[in-house]
């Protein structure tokens, strides 16, 4: 059974645009630059063009892997979520316990993640502890520093 990558809408198509550039400017700039190698003579001893065939490598692995992404890619509307709990998608509103902070995260993939936006991966400890709470329920987070515990304030999308 296939592992669907859920995304937004923004998200799937800022990995399209990747994708797209990658296939296009990183794959000239790759050849540009084995191709500027291998005019420097003996490929056998030419550790720049070692490089630039293990850049080009990496470019080839990085689109192979958005291409995998994005075959199982599905995008969710928004608007049709559910707040009534904390699912895929939803911005929660949680306070910390001990230091009665709040603040506000949207759970989504693990492709979309990303800490300074305040998108926190659904399998992350913070993930997998929020998923499924509903208002009012506390969430127990398992984190390296130990245990702890956030109320959930709000859930909206």
């Amino acid at each position: 059974m296939a592992d669907y990558n859920y995304l937004t809408k923004e998200g799937f198509d800022r990995l399209i645009n990747e994708l797209d550039d990658l296939k296009g400017r990183g794959r000239s700039e790759a050849a540009r630059a084995i191709a500027d190698a291998r005019d420097k003579g003996d490929l056998a001893e030419n550790a720049e063009y070692h490089a630039a065939k293990d850049e080009q490598a990496m470019l080839e692995f990085k689109i192979s892997d958005l291409e995998r992404t994005l075959s199982n890619a599905r995008v969710l509307d928004q608007s049709q979520l559910d707040t009534s709990h904390v699912v895929l998608l939803s911005k929660v509103t949680i306070k910390n316990l001990k230091s009665h902070s709040k603040l506000t995260y949207q759970l989504v993939s693990e492709t979309e993640a990303d800490l300074k936006e305040k998108k926190i991966s659904i399998g992350s400890p913070m993930g997998q502890g929020l998923l499924g709470k509903a208002v009012g329920e506390i969430a127990h987070v398992d984190t390296p520093a130990g245990k702890l515990e956030f109320e959930i304030i709000d859930i909206r999308v």
